[in-house]
């Protein structure tokens, strides 16, 4: 590894290693407060931080009047309704399992490129997809197969999980166009914006603003960490490094983020880990992996 590859390598671990222990964040500042108001502290927190970092870099410039209505579209899916499914998703839904079916990510995206894009699917990109659904159903079933066929398996936030996770994919596929003329931080500021813009409205209608008062002091420190760094810090070091690096280099890191998840959770929320999970879980990445590969 050449020393000028070396700090982009060190971003995009720490940007993994960070989104990795943000489920785990969530759940804790979610013992203190609603979902909504999770969501909109944490990005209180992230539009600050990445503004400012677009400002020092001089990447500051409005975007073209016409753009507003797609980075608002973009906002409403990434940030909004995204972290909604995964708030309330991890009410029932535990750190780890989460991580895993999140990590099915990219399978969605190679399906809409099929479906929508008309990009080829070879046998073994058809193959890795259905491993890594296999994978899932096996994690979420913890095992137990049969329960698939009654409809009876996981908790209900496994689901909502599931969901985000193919609205991750298809928010993945409308930001191609926006990458294409802006740069990936100054995009993911305005994105970020407009998404805590339309959380606000919830937060405020519902009243939510009186729950903040009751967090306790592991509810702050849940919500700072999911503020400065999965929504400030990471997004900054997890740009550069895509910059540095090519998206192949860069993506492989994302295979850490699930592992990362299982082991914080283990210590901070005692979640098990499973025989079962792992194999689940090693299932659902060599899938991806055959998808991206």
């Amino acid at each position: 590894m050449t020393k000028s590859k070396t700090v982009p390598y060190l971003e995009a671990l720490f940007a993994v290693v960070v989104w990795g222990a943000s489920f785990i964040a969530t759940k804790v500042a979610l013992q203190d407060v609603s979902p909504v108001t999770v969501v909109w502290l944490r990005f209180s927190m992230g539009v600050l931080i990445l503004g400012a970092a677009v400002a020092m870099r001089g990447e500051f410039a409005l975007p073209r009047r016409s753009e507003w209505a797609y980075f608002a579209l973009l906002g409403f899916l990434g940030i909004t309704f995204h972290q909604w499914l995964q708030s309330n998703g991890l009410q029932t839904s535990e750190a780890g399992t989460t991580a895993w079916i999140v990590a099915t990510t990219p399978v969605f995206m190679a399906m809409l490129g099929r479906f929508i894009l008309k990009e080829r699917l070879d046998w073994l990109k058809t193959l890795g997809i259905f491993l890594a659904f296999a994978g899932v159903l096996l994690v979420v079933s913890k095992g137990n197969l049969s329960s698939v066929s009654v409809g009876r398996f996981g908790a209900p936030g496994d689901k909502l999980i599931l969901v985000s996770a193919v609205n991750w994919a298809v928010f993945s596929v409308l930001s191609r166009r926006g990458l294409k003329a802006y740069p990936a931080g100054l995009m993911m500021f305005y994105v970020m914006t407009l998404g805590w813009l339309f959380t606000s409205l919830l937060f405020f209608a519902g009243g939510n603003i009186a729950e903040v008062s009751g967090l306790t002091f592991n509810g702050w420190l849940g919500i700072a960490f999911l503020g400065v760094f999965c929504s400030g810090l990471a997004y900054i070091a997890w740009y550069d490094a895509l910059q540095a690096l090519s998206a192949a280099q860069t993506g492989v890191f994302l295979y850490i983020e699930p592992l990362v998840a299982v082991v914080v959770a283990f210590f901070v929320l005692g979640e098990p880990v499973t025989l079962v999970s792992l194999l689940g879980g090693g299932v659902i990445l060599f899938g991806v992996w055959l998808v991206n590969r």
